[in-house]
């Protein structure tokens, strides 16, 4: 079954998620640091958005809340439990006594905050301190910490991390780990992760959606998704695909335009304000591929410009909520007018 067949078939978050795609490297670095008897505390796990950083928390805590004691850890090469294993189930249903996730909550009127709110974090004082109800460690999930408060739950987060009670595991998900604090960042062993390969894309989006990998749908969305699960789940058989296309065949045409094109892509852009990041993706994907042509200081300077001008003009709409119509028309205008160059 495929997204398209039925769109309110929403791929499971991560604490359900067993399968995880690409990234063995890192599931044998925590491994090894964890057989040791020696694993750090603090495990800063970044890398882009849809990559699969929150499944692969999940996974550690699972197989740490199983194997308990690091001298009796199997021989494996992963992470992998058996989806039937009951540290699996009981994480799957958020029922475990010793696992605390961190993310964003519902608020008083209804909505999602946009921030984890220091209450929340403040948890986590009582959370380490108590003992873990199955007499093994106590896992927290930070999901993500870009969300955290500033300064406040920052703040509350690193006296956590400064003093660690014994067999307490906190691991951070972030998509830009550059921006936390660097008193957060030096007290965590970094776990970086790179985006996937097209194919781990597929094979991850299927799996999520009960399809194959060869599907042609999800093999198109697996090219454009930028090595992001996420957003090839999101680009199947949806909106966000068809204005990926039309985009790139704007982008074709340049220096060429089309006025009623870019009327038509600034309407659906201010009609459903979630499309902005497929529009900048789109165009930061040409640019990369200028930047890879590109043979000489100058060319590469221009390019990093526009770059430059892109993601500031793209900020300045989000931030304050403007419309998309000029936003597109001022960086086609730009792309038009170096294209020429």
């Amino acid at each position: 079954m495929t997204q398209s067949e039925d769109e309110d078939s929403d791929p499971p978050p991560p604490r359900e998620t067993t399968a995880l795609f690409g990234h063995a490297d890192a599931e044998r670095e925590f491994l090894i640091a964890y057989r040791s008897g020696r694993v750090p505390h603090a495990w800063l796990i970044g890398g882009e958005r849809g990559i699969g950083k929150a499944t692969l928390a999940y996974r550690i805590a699972r197989f740490v809340l199983a194997y308990p004691d690091p001298s009796r850890v199997p021989t494996a090469t992963s992470l992998a439990l058996d989806p039937a294993h009951p540290t699996v189930r009981r994480v799957a249903v958020n029922a475990h006594p010793d696992l605390l996730a961190l993310e964003r909550t519902v608020g008083d009127n209804g909505k999602m905050r946009t921030v984890i709110t220091v209450d929340q974090v403040r948890r986590l004082a009582a959370f380490f301190g108590s003992t873990a109800g199955e007499g093994g460690w106590r896992v927290c999930i930070a999901d993500s910490a870009d969300e955290l408060k500033y300064p406040e739950g920052a703040n509350a987060l690193l006296k956590v991390l400064e003093e660690p009670p014994p067999r307490s595991l906190l691991l951070l998900v972030s998509h830009a780990p550059g921006r936390l604090l660097p008193t957060i960042r030096s007290r965590c062993r970094r776990l970086t992760l790179k985006p996937l390969g097209q194919g781990d894309v597929a094979s991850a989006a299927a799996t999520a959606l009960e399809t194959e990998a060869d599907d042609p749908a999800i093999v198109k969305a697996a090219a454009a998704a930028r090595g992001s699960v996420s957003r090839a789940i999101a680009l199947v058989g949806g909106p966000m695909l068809v204005l990926r296309e039309k985009v790139g065949e704007l982008l074709t045409a340049l220096p060429s335009t089309d006025p009623q094109a870019l009327h038509a892509i600034g309407d659906q852009l201010d009609r459903d304000r979630g499309l902005l990041d497929v529009f900048v993706g789109a165009i930061r994907d040409w640019l990369s591929a200028r930047l890879d042509a590109a043979t000489n200081p100058e060319q590469l300077a221009r390019v990093a410009e526009l770059w430059d001008r892109l993601d500031r003009s793209a900020r300045d709409v989000e931030i304050y909520n403007l419309e998309r119509k000029p936003l597109v028309f001022a960086v086609f205008g730009l792309l038009a007018e170096a294209s020429r160059g």
